[in-house]
């Protein structure tokens, strides 16, 4: 038996297409519907946590680990 499940391994796969994974997807798409519905203002972190948190099971580090990587702010290895 794997180490990981099927669906968690497949979450952390980058598509061929774009280099996102499944996770990233959602953060994008949750990200753009809540700036469609605030009428184009900022979303806060917060607020996109909490959306996020509907459709999957993440912590607040994953997904700040997430939009460090989407936005290239990534911090230095210490």
């Amino acid at each position: 038996m794997s180490a990981f499940p099927r669906d968690e391994l497949l979450d952390t796969i980058p598509d061929v297409r774009d280099g996102l994974t499944r996770v990233e997807r959602i953060i994008l798409k949750v990200l753009h519907d809540t700036q469609q519905e605030l009428g184009g203002r900022s979303v806060s972190t917060i607020m996109l946590y909490g959306r996020v948190c509907e459709i999957i099971d993440i912590s607040q580090d994953e997904l700040q680990r997430h939009l460090q990587r989407l936005t290239g702010k990534l911090n230095p290895p210490n």
